[in-house]
C-alpha cells in the first residue's frame, strides 16, 4: 500500500520494506544542472636576451617567475568560479519547479465529497467505486474513476487515515465497517518506510509501538493477529513477532497493577499516588489490563462454540 521520496538513509534498513502492500508508481526524478568548464591557459613567457640569443651553449633564463604563478593562478580561479556558479544555482532551479499536478478526477472527487477526499481523507468502505459511479454517472467515466481511486489509495495521506485504525466510511462521510488489521498492518508499514526514507532517525522503535496499538485495538488474540498480518517476508514477520513480544511484556505488567489495584481496596488517586504514578497514567494502565481480560474471557467461551460446530 505511497509520494516522491529522497534517497534512502542507512537505517532504512531497519525498517522491511512492504512488497505486498500498495505503493504508489510516479516517482519525482532529480533535475541536475550541468556545469560546463572554460577550457585554455595562456603561457606566459618571457623571452631570451641578446646574449644568450648569441651563446647556443647557453640556456635562455627565464624572468618573472613569481609573475608565472600568478598569472596561472588566476587562470585557474577562473574556470573554478565559473564552474561553481551553476552548482550555486542548482537548489534554486529545483525550487523554483512546480508542484506535480493532481489527477482531474481527484480534484472533482475533492469539490463533491470533501469529507472523503479532502485535505484529510478518510478510509473509503469497499464498493465505493461502484457508489461513485452510480452517484455521478455523468461526471465519472469507469476507466477514469478506477485510476483516479488507484492514485488515492496509494497516496500518503490516505494510507495515514488507514494506518490510524479509523473506520471504513461511505459517500456521505459515515462509518460503516471498521477497517481490518491486516489493512492497518500494512499501512503501518508503508507510512513508517516512506517516512524513513526522508528521516536520519531509526522510526524502528516508533513502528513497534504503533504495532502493538494495533494489535491491542485489533482485539485478536497473539496468535490470532499474526496469523491475519503474516506475510511472506521474514524481516516483517520477525518484526510483528517481536512487537508481539513486547506487548505480552506490557500485558503481563498491566495486569500485575490491576491485581495489586484490586486488592489495594483505595481509590484509583490513593492507589496511583501509592505507587508513584500520575492518576490519569494508572487509570490508563488498569483499563487496558480490564479490556484484556474481557477480551481472554470472550476468547475462552468462543473455544467451545467453535469445536462444537467443527
Amino acid at each position: 500500500m505511497t509520494e516522491p521520496v529522497s534517497e534512502p538513509q542507512e537505517q532504512n534498513a531497519a525498517i522491511p520494506a512492504t512488497g505486498n502492500a500498495p505503493v504508489a508508481a510516479a516517482a519525482q526524478a532529480d533535475t541536475g544542472a550541468g556545469a560546463s568548464a572554460a577550457a585554455g591557459s595562456s603561457e606566459a613567457g618571457a623571452p631570451a636576451t641578446d646574449s644568450a640569443a648569441g651563446d647556443p651553449a647557453r640556456k635562455p633564463r627565464r624572468r618573472g617567475g613569481r609573475g608565472r604563478k600568478a598569472s596561472a593562478g588566476a587562470g585557474a580561479e577562473a574556470p573554478a568560479a565559473q564552474r561553481a556558479k551553476p552548482a550555486a544555482a542548482a537548489p534554486a532551479n529545483r525550487t523554483a519547479q512546480a508542484p506535480r499536478s493532481q489527477h482531474p478526477l481527484l480534484l472533482q472527487l475533492a469539490e463533491l465529497y470533501p469529507q472523503l477526499f479532502g485535505e484529510t481523507p478518510l478510509p473509503m468502505k469497499r464498493g465505493i467505486f461502484q457508489d461513485l459511479l452510480d452517484a455521478q454517472p455523468e461526471v465519472f467515466d469507469r476507466d477514469g474513476l478506477k485510476v483516479a481511486l488507484s492514485i488515492h489509495t496509494r497516496s500518503s495521506r490516505y494510507l495515514t487515515a488507514v494506518a490510524a485504525g479509523q473506520p471504513r466510511h461511505d459517500l456521505q462521510g459515515q462509518p460503516v465497517e471498521a477497517m481490518a488489521p491486516e489493512h492497518v498492518h500494512h499501512a503501518l508499514l508503508e507510512v513508517f518506510r516512506r517516512r524513513q526514507q526522508r528521516s536520519n532517525e531509526d522510526l524502528r522503535p516508533k513502528l513497534l509501538n504503533r504495532i502493538i496499538q494495533a494489535f491491542d485495538a485489533s482485539g485478536l488474540s497473539r496468535e490470532a493477529y499474526a496469523e491475519r498480518v503474516q506475510t511472506r517476508d521474514d524481516a516483517t514477520n520477525a518484526l510483528v513477532d517481536e512487537a508481539l513480544a513486547e506487548a505480552a511484556t506490557r500485558a503481563a505488567k498491566d495486569e500485575a497493577l490491576l491485581r495489586a489495584f484490586e486488592a489495594s481496596g483505595q481509590d484509583l488517586a490513593a492507589f496511583a499516588d501509592m505507587y508513584g504514578m500520575v492518576a490519569r497514567s494508572a487509570a490508563q494502565t488498569i483499563e487496558r489490563a480490564r479490556r484484556r481480560k474481557a477480551l481472554a474471557a470472550q476468547v475462552a467461551a468462543a473455544a467451545p462454540a467453535a469445536d462444537d460446530q467443527a
